[in-house]
């Protein structure tokens, strides 16, 4: 008799991913714990931690309209975040290679020794 094994937090949180992404739509708390565990395995008790986990992280966006509370993703907003991220990247990978750059230029210029004679060795790294 094997039981079968509950998803982690990590999975619960791609498939509510997935359920956002694939409905395109907004949803209340109450609507995602009754659709979670149909569509995605996710249990309903556990539904609203995820969500939370996932506002948390700007994931999910949340908005609250008069007494009702929203929560929506989409996939552009994923597509756009992850383009800035990429680019920030680059950027700094960039400056980082600048530094890296004219800091071994400046260290090889240290590393002239003059000898006894006078004559510059150069020390090669």
């Amino acid at each position: 008799m094997s039981r079968r094994k509950g998803l982690s937090h990590e999975e619960k949180r791609q498939k509510m991913m997935e359920l956002f992404y694939e409905r395109k739509d907004f949803f209340q708390l109450k609507e995602l714990e009754k659709i979670a565990p149909k569509e995605k395995g996710v249990i309903s008790q556990a539904v609203k931690d995820i969500v939370q986990s996932l506002v948390d992280d700007a994931m999910v966006d949340t908005d609250k309209i008069g007494t009702c509370v929203y929560f929506w993703a989409f996939p552009s907003k994923a597509l756009s975040t992850r383009k800035r991220k990429l680019d920030d990247l680059n950027s700094r990978l960039e400056d980082t290679t600048k530094k890296l750059k004219t800091s071994h230029s400046k260290l090889e210029q240290a590393m002239l020794v003059y000898d006894k004679h006078g004559q510059a060795m150069d020390y090669n790294l």
